[in-house]
């Protein structure tokens, strides 16, 4: 039977389906396992020991002395950024040249985990570094060499003393991706830091105690820190263990690995979809076949064996095919990611081939065998006259089984319970919602129709009457549509706000430059030389730091809140900056702007106050070089970051901050032609540091641009199996249709009014269908918006008319293609036929 249904093509839709579903899954997979293995291998390596004791100020002596107690070994490193200055330019036309660094001083022992690699020029073969900078020296990386125009042996200016430069830094361990780490990395020795002159009060710097050794002794270290740290107890003090190593890397990878699990839990959707389809096709197609063996005597147990085993061997090979097609699409996936994987992975295991197969067995018993299990239950005189009775509810009843193993299927494929669930959730409450609307305004539109009072023409009271007549096979048509729509809608939605958001390339003028610790006796003079410099957009903002400390009369600290983005927020300080208009880039979204006021009054970023659960009427307490500021949220702003300019999460009236110690800051965009500019301020002011994120947006987009394309390979096994969803819902009632037009040619009805019954009826079907799917894609984009890639989804009117143009297309074409033969021949033959 296998073999003639192979041979006849009725088996091409059930396994095409199928091995789309499992490459999705198994390419997602096999990429997935690889990224968790090397993370494994590679964690200790990535932080440089086995756990980190993090400050903003030196490290307290208990936590060295309990490592030594346990006897691990330590090393220290102290992270900051400042000016580093050359002598550098053409032979003969030395000039100061200042560029902001990353300055890592490091003790002797570090690190205690893998090893740096150092080369001795630029380009030269490297090597695995020994120790650290010897005295008097430093390491620098390739891009600090290049923006200070020196070469390995010159002299560099740090603080008040004079390094050389006795090698290039090829790769370091545990950079991370701190703002401070986008600057050029220059490397020293940490005894001679304070030679520098570089920390002193209100410095911004990074201490940190590295700390390795056993298992059981890191163990017992972690759990004498927590006691210590854990619950606000050590202000400023965090931890890092293996887990939390590279933390930015480890979310930008979670939030495209996010993503492509989503394409490829709504392709495996779309295949189950498809594969039902099909499945009612072929029983339709099968139902004479069965009646006859039926009569001829075979049991209802040798029915179901014969179709268990037909479609567990289509299962196998489904899955294996797809397996096969998941591994290599798993290699194209690493080739679009680029560098940003740029260690050895190792190979995948046999979990995600497992997992791959078992969706397709799922996907096939769960919804291929359920249209089939009632032929095996009724009496064979039933099945001839096509009464189904009460076996019909034995499908309902396998339909809920594999619903329900395919929706645990998901949540294992998202690999967390929260995508998964949506995902799951969306589509189950989305069919039983469709099915419902659908035979709802199918039976409200048949009796509009059919009203004296409503002149629908023929045409449509006929199409109309025909939905509602067989309306569980046209609701199913409807929904599966509807269904298909919808992912395909999601993927779109999704993709363009958050990722074509992402890769829109950034305004030719956008600011580039920023200058910070600009002090209160240097604004007017630093004001001046910008504007002789013609960078008349750079407008000085005031910025103070204050300290949030309560909300609402309640104490404000760590472990108030659960995320961890928060958990950071409140344990630092804020920078609050005051003025009387609103920015240009900025617009309220909630309360009112407080405008020209001398009450203190605070309008707070709308990303905030969702973070620590802020709203307007609440009153904050802020602690600003120890005075306290209590302030109501009278508005909350929408910023857009995108402009680069500078922004503050909060803003409050000159009159409630202008009393207190303030730096400035400004950004302004400079052509890099134009760089001189920057190095004379630089020389007249070298308490000033400034930034040049034009290397950080490009690194930015470089890593997004390889996202998007990973995103786009998988995005094509979604719309192939779009395709099949769309094919195979049209299909499914292909035969009925067929015959209708062919009864109604015979019954006398001209070209004219068979065309225009079918047009009507796949209009309805198109539009009803695009209609819910708009609707069901925005709804579950919002909540994946909010839930699992946490940002916000605008709703777009444009989806509806959208879906249901693209509803209407898709049925009009699919109905055309099916049924225009039948229009060119003879009524009795097409009756024949049918």
């Amino acid at each position: 039977m296998t073999a003639r249904d192979w041979r006849a093509g009725e088996l091409t839709m059930l396994l095409l389906a199928l091995v789309l579903a499992v490459a999705a899954l198994t390419s997602v997979g096999f990429l997935a396992d690889r990224l968790h293995q090397g993370l494994e291998r590679d964690a200790r390596r990535m932080i440089a020991s086995d756990f980190i004791v993090r400050s903003d100020h030196p490290v307290d002596s208990g936590f060295v002395t309990k490592a030594k107690a346990l006897d691990l070994r330590t090393a220290t490193t102290v992270i900051f950024a400042s000016m580093i200055s050359s002598k550098g330019g053409a032979a003969g036309e030395a000039q100061s040249i200042a560029r902001l660094a990353a300055v890592k001083a490091v003790s002797s022992a570090y690190p205690l985990r893998g090893a740096l690699r150092i080369a001795p020029a630029l380009g030269a073969p490297d090597r695995p570094a020994n120790a650290v900078p010897a005295s008097g020296t430093v390491w620098v990386d390739a891009q600090l060499l290049d923006a200070l125009h020196v070469r390995v042996g010159d002299p560099v200016q740090v603080g008040t003393r004079t390094f050389t430069i006795s090698a290039v830094i090829t790769r370091e361990l545990d950079r991370g991706f701190a703002f401070v780490n986008f600057a050029p990395r220059l490397m020293m020795r940490d005894d001679e830091l304070a030679s520098t002159g570089l920390i002193g009060y209100g410095s911004r710097v990074t201490y940190r105690l590295l700390v390795a050794g056993s298992d059981a002794a890191v163990e017992q270290f972690a759990d004498f820190a927590h006691g210590r740290v854990d619950g606000g107890k050590m202000r400023g003090v965090a931890l890092e263990s293996l887990q939390d190593g590279q933390p930015q890397v480890r979310q930008t990878l979670d939030r495209a690995g996010h993503f492509l699990t989503l394409v490829a839990l709504l392709t495996a959707l779309l295949a189950a979809v498809a594969i039902a389809m099909a499945s009612h096709r072929y029983m339709r197609r099968h139902l004479d076949g069965c009646a006859v063996m039926r009569c001829l005597g075979l049991g209802q147990a040798s029915m179901r064996a014969l179709f268990t085993l037909e479609f567990l061997m289509l299962g196998l090979a489904g899955g294996v095919l797809g397996v096969a097609l998941g591994f290599a699409g798993h290699w194209a996936l690493l080739a679009w990611l680029g560098n940003l994987i740029d260690v050895q992975l190792p190979l995948p295991g046999v979990w995600p081939a497992l997992e791959g197969i078992a969706a397709g067995l799922v996907l096939l018993l769960g919804f291929a065998l359920p249209p089939l299990l009632p032929l095996t239950r009724v009496p064979p005189v039933r099945v001839l006259r096509r009464e189904w009775g009460e076996a019909g509810r034995t499908a309902w009843y396998a339909y809920t089984l594999g619903i329900a193993l395919f929706a645990g299927l998901l949540v294992l494929a998202a690999g967390e319970l929260k995508l998964g669930g949506i995902v799951a959730g969306g589509f189950a409450a989305g069919m039983l919602v469709f099915v419902g609307i659908s035979r709802a305004v199918l039976w409200g539109a048949a009796r509009i129709a059919r009203s004296e009072r409503v002149n629908a023409g023929i045409g449509w009271r006929y199409a109309l009457a025909s939905l509602e007549r067989r309306s569980a096979a046209s609701a199913l048509q409807i929904t599966a549509l509807a269904i298909g729509l919808m992912c395909l809608l999601l993927i779109a939605i999704t993709r363009d706000d958050l990722v074509a958001g992402w890769r829109k390339s950034t305004p030719p003028d956008a600011p580039n430059e920023f200058i910070i610790d600009i002090q209160a006796d240097q604004k007017a003079a630093v004001e001046r030389y910008l504007a002789a410099q013609g960078m008349r957009d750079a407008v000085l903002e005031p910025m103070v730091k204050g300290r949030l400390i309560s909300i609402n009369g309640k104490p404000v600290n760590p472990e108030s809140y659960k995320n961890d983005d928060a958990k950071r927020l409140v344990d630092r300080e804020f920078n609050l900056s005051y003025r009387t208009t609103l920015p240009d880039d900025n617009r309220i979204v909630g309360g009112t702007w407080y405008g020209d006021t001398a009450k203190p009054q605070i309008s707070i970023e709308e990303g905030l106050a969702k973070l620590i659960g802020v709203k307007t009427g609440d009153v904050l307490r802020f602690d600003v070089t120890g005075l306290p500021i209590d302030a109501p949220v009278t508005s909350v702003r929408k910023l857009d970051w995108g402009s680069f300019k500078v922004n503050f999460f909060v803003l409050m009236p000159p009159a409630a901050l202008d009393t207190f110690p303030a730096t400035y800051i400004t950004s302004f965009h400079l052509p890099p032609e134009r760089r001189a500019v920057i190095d004379d301020l630089i020389a007249d002011y070298p308490s000033l540091t400034a930034i040049d994120i034009a290397p950080i947006l490009a690194q930015m987009q470089r890593v997004l641009s390889q996202v998007i394309g990973a995103v786009q390979f998988l995005f094509a096994f979604t719309l192939a199996a779009g395709v099949l969803v769309l094919y195979a819902a049209l299909a499914g009632t292909r035969d009925e249709r067929m015959r209708e037009s062919a009864l109604l040619r015979a019954l006398g009805a001209s070209h004219r009014q068979v065309r225009a019954v079918q047009v009507a009826e796949f209009v309805a079907v198109g539009a009803l269908a695009g209609l819910m799917g708009a609707l069901g894609a925005q709804t579950l984009g919002s909540v994946l918006a909010t839930r699992v890639f946490e940002f916000y989804l605008d709703f777009d009117p444009w989806v509806l008319p959208v879906g249901v143009a693209a509803g209407v297309a898709c049925a009009g074409l699919g109905g055309w293609l099916s049924l225009r033969h039948v229009l060119m021949r003879p009524a009795a033959q097409s009756l024949r036929d049918a």
